[in-house]
């Protein structure tokens, strides 16, 4: 599998829709369905995200309009740059920290430490911590599930590519290297182009070899908005993700 063909377009039409025709509540409520998203405070953040994401695929939609009418750059290309990736790292963290649970979790039930877990968690701490009882709860909740292991895993590939590439680029973005090259120096990092289809800022991926795609905002979040549309792959197919991600192998210049 290559990365570039993740998000190829399953038509010959435009591969974006039309900003207006985009569900405002979308993105917040394909995240909720994920296990373990039953938690308000990562709900709270995943209705931030999506209230953002309207305003940036509105400012999106304009900028793809300014960019055929006006000659040149239009003059709020920097602020739209600057919104994406805001909501790249928060889309980027919020992600991280519900598959830090999930995979938590699962190590939970496999070790059989669920209720050594939960002794933590409900121990008396001389007042009411409703974020460490609702965690416990939630623990509770799913340990009793029979199919538990597998629905975890099922929604972690859900989000895998997505997430994926999100921390390709926000190791670009955030620290000017490559995703799992210790000492590596990213290609431009920052630097990004009006993609002419929906007006989103197309930000590069690459490898030590070179450039090999770019991606936007609005491929992570119609990534995630359309995860429940199709089963989610294979872990034999994500693996050649994973693989593929790393770009070509070095060769020896001697």
């Amino acid at each position: 599998m290559n990365p570039e063909d993740i998000y190829e377009p399953d038509d010959d039409g435009p591969p974006y829709a039309d900003a207006a025709s985009i569900d405002p509540g979308g993105l917040a409520h394909a995240l909720g369905r994920l296990v373990l998203f039953d938690d308000p405070f990562l709900r709270m953040q995943a209705t931030n995200l999506g209230m953002v994401d309207v305003f940036l695929n509105q400012l999106e939609d304009q900028l793809m309009r300014a960019l055929v009418e006006e000659d040149g750059t239009p003059l709020n290309t920097a602020f739209v740059a600057a919104q994406s990736q805001m909501w790249i790292f928060g889309a980027y963290e919020l992600l991280r920290t519900w598959k830090q649970r999930a995979k938590d979790t699962m190590k939970l039930i496999v070790a059989g430490r669920v209720e050594a877990r939960l002794a933590e968690l409900e121990k008396d701490l001389g007042y009411r911590h409703g974020a460490r009882e609702l965690r416990a709860s939630q623990l509770r909740r799913i340990a009793a599930m029979p199919d538990a292991l597998a629905v975890l895993d099922a929604d972690l590939r859900r989000i895998h590519v997505t997430f994926g590439l999100m921390n390709m680029l926000r190791m670009s973005l955030a620290k000017h290297e490559v995703a799992g090259v210790r000492d590596s120096v990213a290609f431009a990092p920052g630097y990004g182009r009006i993609n002419r289809w929906c007006g989103a800022i197309d930000y590069e991926l690459s490898w030590d070899a070179g450039v090999f795609d770019t991606v936007n905002h609005r491929d992570f979040a119609d990534g995630l908005r359309g995860m429940w549309l199709r089963d989610p792959q294979t872990a034999q197919e994500l693996a050649g993700f994973d693989q593929a991600l790393k770009g070509p192998p070095k060769m020896d210049p001697f």
